[in-house]
């Protein structure tokens, strides 16, 4: 199991897990950074020393060998296996030419030594600062909500009010430097892949002119440089689509975190300072806990988290929950706070208090409190953790359908596509413009006019603005093509397995597709096929149309940041149909 994904969602809760989560990838990118520093000097060793090459080549295979990349989710496409496996490669090669004993003359400074550097310094660099900013907001933020939530409830209400509004500011600050600081750590754990091999590569290549053997060498390597740069570049192009997804929901939960909450098991949860009463005369002092509540069980957890002791968790404490009442400000000096009574201690209520009046409310609306409010929506809340729930996106153009006029439009694109554009170069990579795609769909859509445009000798329609309306038909459909039923179904196969238990399970999954679904993605998986074999001139291999037409034909029906990072195994299923068309 690689490292977790973080989600944005998350960074609106700032959870204990999440920010283990957090740390897990900071903790990654340290060792990344060690390993990138170490590849460096060993490097111009082999430059500055070359009375000292062998023990210099000896270091450098040793120190790709024992380096291992982590991955996002649970499991890796064969490219990033590949990708993995071609640092134990790289080494055994190196002890291969270590035995000729040839003196080395090597240049590595523009292939090896500038892109490593430029890639620690600019890239895990930034990461580093990113993460200063992210630390100090941290002490910032909870520092002044601790300010200011100590503040009397006796104070004027212009006072209060100043307060609330600068603790509100602070807060979103801090929420929108959460979000850059996480999708900057995705990010950069899925660049370093290629951005590590890439300039090895061309290390190896530059190898070959320094041997009295090289020749023969470098055509031993061969195939397998050209099999590795086919690996790198298939994936890089699914880090850029995935890079485009992730900034997207990142976007989206920006615009409107409340309806991109992740759901669970639990009716509410996030952070809450509890009154801890202590003998006489010390009084009493307030410990921020994470709290969650499931009102099925009436269960409420308190673990003990503060963030500026270095995250450690405390032990986890549970009661059921008897009552919830809400505490005026006549009975305690302090706002935002309301009483629980655990079943195993009668008579000894605990008192809580919430970050804000309305994150007290949705706290008093879980826990069936007295002096309840009535919410807007059960499954929404403020940003400091509540009711998780998800919003599907709209679909993109209303009316599109699997139905006769639909499966017409997409027969009538195909044939113009094969007429007159079969050999265009990124042929469905380059987009149309969208003004123009948006009118031949109207026109398309229309019983009127449908037969009466003319795609294949109409000069009107470019082939991109034809491609780029048949790609967003498709992905308007109520559900995508392949159905989100058997979306995680047909995940699996990708992601394991030999490629003749791919083929015949993806084969058995296109089966249980409804009979018009499978339908339709016979007659697009045969046109794509053909494009495949145009490819020479078009340029558009398997591997460039899975990119494109994964998160075309497949779709998960929650957008997380999880299910973004699954997009690159769509794109192997994709790979798979159109290699195996005839069979599957």
């Amino acid at each position: 199991m690689g490292l977790q994904p973080l989600e944005f969602s998350d960074c609106y809760l700032d959870s204990p897990w999440f920010r283990e989560r957090v740390r897990a990838h900071e903790a990654e990118l340290e060792k990344t950074n060690k390993f990138i520093k170490e590849l460096l000097k060993d490097g111009k060793n082999l430059i500055a020393a070359t009375k000292n090459l062998s023990a210099a080549q000896r270091k450098f295979a040793h120190s790709l060998r024992d380096f291992k990349f982590e991955f996002i989710g649970d499991a890796e496409t064969d490219d990033e296996r590949y990708i993995d496996a071609s640092l134990h490669e790289f080494s055994n090669f190196l002890k291969n030419l270590e035995e000729q004993r040839e003196i080395l003359a090597l240049s590595v400074t523009e292939t090896l030594i500038k892109p490593l550097e430029r890639f620690r310094k600019e890239q895990l660099g930034a990461v580093k600062e990113e993460k200063k900013k992210f630390d100090k907001e941290t002490e910032k933020n909870y520092s002044l909500l601790e300010k200011h939530l100590n503040l009397s409830a006796k104070k004027k209400e212009l006072q209060l009010q100043e307060a609330d509004n600068q603790v509100e500011q602070n807060r979103r600050h801090f929420y929108e430097l959460s979000l850059e600081y996480v999708c900057k750590l995705q990010e950069i754990q899925e660049r370093k892949k290629f951005e590590c091999v890439e300039p090895v590569l061309s290390f190896f290549q530059g190898l070959f002119t320094f041997y009295h053997q090289g020749y023969e060498l470098a055509k031993d390597f061969n195939h397998y440089k050209m099999a590795l740069q086919i690996n790198i570049q298939n994936t890089r192009n699914r880090f850029e689509g995935t890079r485009s997804e992730v900034e997207e929901l990142m976007n989206k939960i920006r615009r409107n975190p409340q309806e991109h909450k992740r759901a669970n098991n639990f009716t509410m949860e996030g952070y809450l300072y509890v009154q801890e009463k202590r003998p006489a005369p010390f009084g009493s002092s307030w410990v921020k806990h994470y709290c969650r509540y499931r009102k099925d069980t009436k269960k409420f957890i308190m673990i003990p988290f503060e963030h500026r002791s270095g995250g450690k968790v405390g032990d986890e404490e549970l009661f059921v929950l008897t009552y919830c009442t809400k505490r005026n400000i006549d009975t305690i000096d302090r706002r935002f706070c309301f009483d629980l009574e655990a079943s195993d201690r009668p008579g000894v209520p605990v008192t809580m208090q919430a970050f804000s009046e309305e994150d007290r409310k949705l706290w008093m609306e879980a826990l069936d409190g007295k002096e309840s409010v009535t919410l807007f929506s059960v499954k929404s809340h403020n940003c400091n953790g509540a009711l998780k729930t998800f919003k599907l996106s709209p679909p993109l153009l209303v009316g599109a359908q699997l139905d006769k006029m639909g499966f017409t439009i997409i027969k009538k694109c195909i044939s113009a596509v094969e007429t007159r554009g079969i050999n265009d170069q990124g042929l469905y990579r380059v987009v149309g413009v969208s003004s123009k795609v948006q009118r031949l769909l109207n026109l398309l859509m229309d019983a009127k006019t449908c037969n009466e445009v003319d795609l294949e000798n109409s000069v009107d329609w470019e082939v991109k603005t034809i491609t780029s309306a048949m790609k967003q038909y498709l992905r308007s459909l109520p559900e995508p093509l392949m159905t989100y039923e058997l979306h995680g179904e047909f995940i699996v196969p990708a992601k394991s397995g030999s490629p003749e238990s791919r083929v015949n399970a993806i084969h058995f999954l296109v089966h249980k597709l409804p009979e018009k679904n499978k339908e339709m993605l016979e007659i697009l998986v045969k046109h794509l096929a053909n494009v495949s074999k145009h490819a020479k001139r078009n340029l558009m291999t398997v591997a460039n149309l899975g990119v494109v037409f994964g998160p075309t034909l497949m779709r998960p029906q929650e957008e997380t940041v999880a299910a973004i990072m699954d997009l690159k195994f769509q794109n192997i299923v994709v790979e798979i149909l159109i290699e195996n068309h005839e069979k599957v």
